[in-house]
């Protein structure tokens, strides 16, 4: 199965079950959310691409004025908007690299290695920038090579053992890849931005 295949099965819901996580990817979602918290302020209009069921948004939605994820996958759209409610914030189905909105956003977010499971990174770069234009207001959250160990534990317990391992990226039995970067991998890709780790197995890359 390809990666959407694997995301439509559910991995999503069982990944993000607490009980499933290993102490290191645990402490990397919690500093994501540590993150976020101290980033957005109130009256922000934030954009979040590959946003899965929403859980940032949704945590955020009381501060901003205005919040928008895109995911392909339309299941966990249609649970987004559930866990939204009537705050000011939307979720639509569609493609990260061809996002169909003209707005400006005050931030742009892809986290928890969305970007890393994504075929088209420069197109979502490219729609990062343009959604979210002053330099400095994207941020994308990908695994480190540090990484590796902890998720192979968290595939396993997910059902999907790595059957192969590159220095880009992991493979899982179920057909899931997932990649990992180096620091000169990510400045290759991304070009002119800031690096900061993150839990000790991630990069905070802000372009």
């Amino acid at each position: 199965m390809a990666n959407d295949e694997v995301y439509a099965a559910g991995l999503l819901h069982r990944a993000l079950d607490p009980a499933t996580q290993p102490p290191e990817i645990r402490a990397y979602l919690e500093a994501e959310i540590d993150l976020l918290t101290r980033t957005v302020v109130p009256g922000m209009a934030v954009l979040d691409l590959g946003c899965g069921t929403g859980r940032h948004l949704a945590m955020l939605a009381d501060r901003l004025r205005l919040g928008v994820g895109v995911d392909y996958e339309q299941s966990y759209v249609v649970e987004a908007r559930r866990r939204a409610g009537p705050r000011p914030v939307h979720f639509i189905t569609g493609d990260a690299a061809a996002v169909p909105l003209g707005l400006c956003f005050d931030l742009a977010i892809c986290m928890t290695n969305t970007w890393g499971t994504m075929r088209d990174k420069g197109g979502v770069l490219h729609e990062m920038r343009r959604l979210a234009p002053r330099p400095q207001t994207r941020l994308v959250s990908v695994y480190a090579e540090t990484s590796v160990g902890p998720r192979r534990d968290w595939y396993r317990r997910l059902g999907h053992p790595v059957v192969e391992e590159s220095p880009e990226f992991l493979r899982s039995e179920g057909g899931f890849r997932s990649e990992h970067f180096s620091e000169a991998r990510l400045r290759s890709l991304v070009g002119d931005c800031v690096l900061q780790p993150l839990a000790g197995i991630a990069h905070l890359v802000t372009f």
